[in-house]
């Protein structure tokens, strides 16, 4: 991801801008891009600010974050589960699709990992704080 002009940047285009000056003239001024100047001016005149907006995505935890409790409860009443089994249960019982790869994603972001066993299985376990 690519990283934001600095504030100081934006306030000189900006001013560079409100001195009677085009966006287009401002941009060739200081070396910036015709789009950033404009949507620079945009941006000041719907919110008021020149700061760059926040990049990435919005923070959450997505939609497996309401079945958190079914998810862990689950998990640790059958360690052995495998995720497309669990996809399965959640279909069943709450009628939510998720794919096993966002589901071991989720637990492992829970503090769960997986072993895997001599006999070619797995058990997921959680892992301890500290």
């Amino acid at each position: 991801m690519t990283q934001s002009f600095s504030l100081d940047l934006r306030v000189r285009v900006a001013a560079f801008v409100e001195a009677g000056h085009s966006c287009r003239a401002a941009a060739r001024h200081f070396g910036v891009s015709d789009s950033c100047a404009i949507k620079l001016m945009q941006r000041r005149r719907h919110s008021g600010s020149l700061a760059p907006a926040r990049q990435g995505r919005p923070p959450g935890g997505g939609k497996l974050v309401v079945y958190k409790s079914f998810l862990v409860q689950t998990v640790e009443a059958e360690p052995a589960i495998t995720m497309p089994e669990l996809a399965a249960r959640l279909l069943d019982e709450h009628g939510i699709v998720a794919a096993p790869a966002m589901l071991s994603r989720f637990l492992c972001r829970r503090g769960f990992s997986y072993k895997k066993m001599p006999d070619g299985g797995g058990v997921r376990t959680r892992r301890r704080a500290g």
